[in-house]
């Protein structure tokens, strides 16, 4: 539940009670007032249009997880995301911020901060991992492997990402 705030009202010419909206509808939402949600954060549709982190919605080919890497690729005409794995060159794009079930819709995010992530060091820059979907540090040595530089930790649990966008191939 939003704080509320005094407002005038002036059909009934009273101050009345009203919450923040946290969320928007639209139009009909115009000139209300703006709460923060539950983690302390404005949602993205109080936001303008294009504002917002860089996302898109592709069907997944297997099951996610919540901060597994994924690879952007053509199943058969159709887009679909799976892990990305440094063992089978599927470079990382993106990642998921939420589990998905396979063949649910993914919001695959570009950039950004992975929250989802655990037992990182701090300063320390990560790597697609063998282990798909996940990221390692130090960079991958197996013959064979990509070496995919996806982002710098900011603390235990939070990678900046900046996914590389050209992988190298060890041999």
């Amino acid at each position: 539940m939003a704080d509320k705030y005094i407002k005038w009202d002036p059909t009934n010419g009273r101050y009345k009670q009203v919450e923040g909206l946290v969320t928007s509808a639209g139009v009909g939402d115009a000139g209300k007032v703006v709460a923060l949600d539950s983690a302390g954060k404005l949602d993205i549709s109080v936001l303008p249009t294009g504002v917002g982190a860089a996302t898109f919605s592709a069907a997944s080919s297997e099951n996610l997880t919540a901060g597994d890497f994924v690879n952007i690729y053509d199943n058969a005409g159709t887009i679909n995301v799976r892990k990305a794995d440094a063992n089978n060159n599927r470079r990382a794009h993106g990642f998921v911020l939420a589990n998905v079930t396979s063949p649910a819709a993914a919001t695959v995010y570009y950039g950004d901060v992975n929250t989802q992530v655990s037992g990182l060091a701090v300063g320390a820059e990560y790597f697609l991992s063998d282990t798909a979907g996940a990221v390692v540090t130090p960079a991958p040595t197996t013959a064979g492997d990509i070496v995919q530089r996806l982002g710098v930790a900011r603390s235990a649990t939070e990678l900046v990402v900046d996914i590389e966008a050209t992988p190298l191939e060890l041999v």
